[in-house]
């Protein structure tokens, strides 16, 4: 049912109108008629109300129980809830017989029946609600899937399949994991595509929290197992074959585990010289071979595992020139170090069966954690001790590692040894946030992170809180000062319940008047940028449950330093001074624009793009490769006058450097058939900056042309667009064939933001599409290498373009907020 807004509106106004009636000083000859039609409209007000109330629960519940499993499960509310279905389709009856409301809504009998349905409803909402949170605290990790995702699963439970668009929110990085013909799970995959096979394989048939629950068990053991496996062999193979053999976790952990035990046998046996040596030895061969041919996956673990042993490799360089003589000198216990822990082993009795015993309701896994290896890895920082946790966290990249880094985890791992929360503060682009969970890839222990706004209530984070305290996850509230005041009063108390129970290491523990098991594991974080408006001052009792750890300028030259060496630069340290400096000579000498950064995001754009210049010319001058990607990620951005001032900056920097000129012959000429065909002059700089558009169109997805009107924006992209279209399948100066583009033009500020990005009607509990959200479903949806670029024609602000973020940043997906 769907009543038009205009129609309450007409609704109020009549009531309004009735009651300055009723207080007029002539109204005593129409005084009954005036209260029996006050009485008519206050009747129909109050059904419509709890129409539409009914209509919204209605709507909500009905596709779930129209599930097979959740009726089976819920008896008692499915039953309920069929006494309201006949309910409210008489009702529904009675209105499609007569659509007029002034004729069917003023019944007190009407009322009463809407009356008993929503009475109905509310119990079946409340018991399907207590399932929920039953399931939940099964499997703790499901508490940070919304309702409406873990009741597709519910409703789905018999079919494991459906589990699957899931358990991305539910670990670390399992996307997937692979079904056998009989529904045995045998393998997990992660997000970049890498494969793992599990060590224990199983048949999902118990219930789907159970099952969810052997799963996280079996990846734990399985990555504990490869550890063990991987490191058994490091010792055996030569380095450069080991890395290529393992999955990428268990070449960092195992790298580490292997670092640490080099440094303190060294140490012990005062050959540290001799071990630094060695380092560097194993560093260049690494960087030689992932200038190599290598898979996606290969380059990809390289690149992390260099990044990792360039920090080994400036720490044992610190040990030497400090001369540390003891284990327990403070200059090597403040760093994170990895030890492995052998305890007792468990046999099997005998006889006893490894298989795995399941029915529909029951799950005996007693013998399978018998049979499971006890080695376990501890990582340690000054007195802090932590289990790693071998959470499988696929083959995803590690952060730099700079003093400052260091420093962050030095005090974020203490912090957590004395039960406190750690909350890194500083301006945007220093790496609170990286930072943390970066430390989490580090201890192997799911991080969620979680972008607060003023719209949090203390239920949802109360929510929050119980799957972080049962799972033993961590979570990083990004922005945690934008919360309102009145809901961080309440998050303090929430937190202190979790830290109190963790100092006194109770097993379980009650939360908001829920009894909820309880993981060491678990931690909180926020991060804040005390300097931008509208943020709200910390209460004191909250302030006092996180260590403070100010973030405030990050080392450009070191990141970009150990960014271009996990790349296979040589000339690593220098070219990144030249970077920085160019960035820093740019920001003092060119104008101030708008659109201009030279911050921490442009130096790393800079050495992603001569990372992917130097993996198509490995031989090629390191030199004329990082001065190519200066220029084709800076100049298309810059002024003319700037631009001259930029060209000066590194030709200074970069003497006697000439870049080859790149050879666009193919596209050049595309483009001029194109201007001629519109009848538009062949300029040079004009073809020029459209040449510059396509550059910038391969080192980015999101961009912004900016001019005055009538200076050739719009007719930029239109040519581009068509001459790539005219020579689609010709190949590109990187080796891969042009495509065709397909443009969508959308002005942004002659719409509302429901009709760009879509809106959600409370009535009918619909979600409409907007503008936007369905041209990139349809683009999606399309099987094809063309491209498609969504163009807003209009001025950016940030009404609009603050939903954009995550789409032109690094994530690659939008948030539809309803």
């Amino acid at each position: 049912m769907k009543i038009a807004d205009e129609t309450l509106q007409l609704l109020d106004e009549h009531l309004l109108n009735t009651q300055q009636l009723g207080f007029s000083p002539f109204k005593a000859a129409f005084e009954l008629r005036i209260q029996e039609w006050d009485d008519k409209l206050r009747l129909t007000q109050r059904v419509v109300d709890e129409w539409i109330e009914c209509q919204k629960q209605w709507m909500y519940l009905e596709p779930i129980f129209n599930s097979e499993d959740i009726s089976r499960q819920l008896p008692f509310e499915a039953k309920k809830y069929g006494t309201m279905e006949r309910i409210w389709r008489r009702i529904m009856g009675t209105a499609a017989a007569c659509p007029k409301i002034m004729v069917t809504c003023p019944d007190s009998r009407l009322l009463d029946s809407l009356v008993e349905a929503i009475h109905l409803l509310e119990i079946v909402a409340r018991g399907l609600s207590e399932y929920m949170e039953v399931k939940r605290i099964r499997f703790p990790r499901l508490f940070f899937l919304s309702d409406d995702e873990l009741l597709e699963i519910l409703s789905q439970s018999r079919n494991p399949r459906a589990v699957q668009p899931h358990l991305r929110k539910c670990f670390e990085n399992i996307a997937k994991v692979t079904f056998e013909p009989d529904l045995k799970i045998t393998e997990m995959h992660s997000s970049e595509g890498e494969i793992v096979e599990l060590k224990y394989k199983f048949y999902p048939t118990a219930n789907v929290e159970q099952w969810l629950l052997l799963l996280e068990d079996t990846m734990r053991h399985t990555i504990r197992l490869t550890l063990v496996a991987g490191l058994e062999e490091l010792y055996q193979l030569p380095r450069n074959q080991w890395v290529l053999r393992w999955p990428g976790q268990v070449v960092i952990a195992g790298s580490q585990l292997a670092w640490t035990a080099g440094v303190e046998e060294a140490i012990t046996e005062y050959r540290m010289d001799e071990f630094f040596e060695q380092m560097l030895q194993q560093l260049d061969s690494l960087r030689a071979l992932v200038k190599g041919e290598l898979t996606f996956f290969q380059r990809e673990v390289l690149c992390a595992l260099i990044v990792i042993e360039v920090h080994a490799r400036d720490v044992t360089n610190t040990l030497v020139d400090e001369n540390v003589r003891n284990v327990n000198d403070f200059q090597w216990t403040c760093q994170l170090r990895y030890y492995q822990m052998v305890r007792e082993m468990i046999p099997l009795e005998e006889g006893e069966s490894t298989e795995i015993y399941q029915d529909e309701d029951h799950l005996d896994t007693s013998a399978y954690y018998r049979q499971f290896s006890q080695n376990t890895c501890d990582v340690r920082a000054l007195n802090s001790v932590f289990t790693y946790q071998n959470e499988y966290l696929g083959n995803s990249g590690r952060l730099v590692i700079t003093p400052l880094t260091d420093r962050c985890y030095l005090t974020l791992m203490c912090a957590m040894h004395l039960r406190f929360g750690g909350a890194p503060a500083g301006p945007a682009g220093t790496g609170k946030t990286e930072t943390t969970k970066d430390l989490a890839k580090a201890l192997a222990v799911q991080c969620v992170v979680f972008n607060c706004s003023d719209q949090l209530d203390f239920m949802a984070m109360g929510k929050f809180f119980k799957g972080l305290a049962a799972s033993g996850a961590w979570a990083c509230f990004d922005e945690f000062n934008r919360i309102d005041i009145e809901v961080l009063s309440v998050v303090a108390q929430q937190v202190v319940t979790i830290q109190k129970a963790q100092i006194a290491r109770q097993e379980r523990f009650i939360f908001e008047g829920c009894e909820l098991p309880l993981k060491m594991s678990c931690s909180v974080f926020i991060t804040m940028n005390p300097g931008y408006a509208g943020r709200t001052e910390l209460p004191d009792n909250l302030k006092a449950l996180f260590r403070p750890i100010a973030m405030m300028v990050p080392d450009y030259a070191l990141i970009a330093e150990i960014s271009l060496f996990s790349y296979g630069f040589y000339e690593a340290k220098i070219l990144a001074g030249k970077i920085t400096t160019t960035f820093r000579l740019s920001s003092e000498q060119l104008s101030s624009q708008d659109h201009y950064d030279f911050g921490m995001r442009a130096v790393k754009t800079v050495i992603l793009v001569a990372g992917n210049l130097i993996r198509q010319m490995p031989d090629g001058d390191e030199r004329q490769i990082v001065l190519r990607a200066l220029r084709d990620v800076n100049v298309p951005k810059f002024l003319a006058d700037d631009l001259l001032l930029f060209n000066g900056i590194i030709s200074d920097l970069f003497p006697r450097v000439e870049i080859p000129v790149v050879d666009y012959g193919i596209m050049e000429q595309s483009i001029r058939n194109i201007l001629v065909k519109r009848g538009y002059d062949e300029l040079y700089t004009f073809i020029f900056k459209i040449i510059q558009l396509y550059e910038t169109t391969v080192v980015r997805h999101g961009l912004m042309l900016v001019g005055p009107a009538g200076s050739g924006k719009t007719k930029c992209y239109e040519v581009l667009r068509d001459a790539l279209t005219a020579i689609k399948g010709k190949l590109a100066p990187d080796g891969f064939p042009f495509t065709p583009v397909h443009t969508y033009v959308v002005n942004p500020k002659s719409i509302t933001m429901g009709q760009l990005y879509g809106e959600f009607d409370l009535q009918t509990h619909e979600w409409t599409d907007g503008i936007l959200s369905s041209l990139v479903r349809a683009g999606i949806a399309v099987e094809d290498m063309d491209k498609r670029w969504y163009i807003f024609d209009g001025p950016v602000d940030a009404v609009w373009i603050e939903n954009m973020n995550t789409v032109v940043e690094n994530s690659l997906y939008q948030s539809l907020t309803l």
